[in-house]
């Protein structure tokens, strides 16, 4: 009998461990840290500094805008409107394409596309139910 209340109790402290575990999100990057993170990834790029001053100022109001956005979607209450959330987010996407096209090369760009930035968007783990 001992065993088995000995078991219950370690089976419901991992339990509550696991589920904790599983809740917690890691620390959001900065702003700042985004925009590093993006230059070294365009290392490769070679820009000249008037265009890597250029690109961290698109990168830098990209990354501002999708902060305040997602801020304002968490603090509204409520359920958060997913489809509105992801339309702003699509449309700073294409904003912030259309004056990186103004920027890089067409080979940059498509490199941009098709390379790097996929890489740079947060790895969801896969969530089995």
């Amino acid at each position: 009998m001992k065993k088995q209340i000995a078991l219950s109790i370690l089976a419901l402290f991992l339990t509550i461990g696991f589920v904790s575990a599983q809740d917690q999100r890691g620390p959001r990057l900065t702003v700042e840290e985004r925009v590093k993170a993006v230059d070294e990834k365009l290392a490769d790029f070679k820009l000249d500094k008037d265009k890597q001053a250029k690109t961290d100022s698109v990168f830098r109001a990209y990354y501002t805008t999708m902060q305040k956005e997602r801020e304002a979607m968490m603090s509204g209450g409520g359920t958060p409107d997913r489809e509105a959330m992801r339309s702003k987010m699509l449309k700073l996407n294409i904003d912030r394409d259309e004056q990186l096209k103004q920027i890089f090369t067409d080979e940059q760009f498509k490199k941009w596309k098709d390379d790097i930035e996929p890489a740079l968007r947060p790895q969801r783990p896969n969530r089995q139910q």
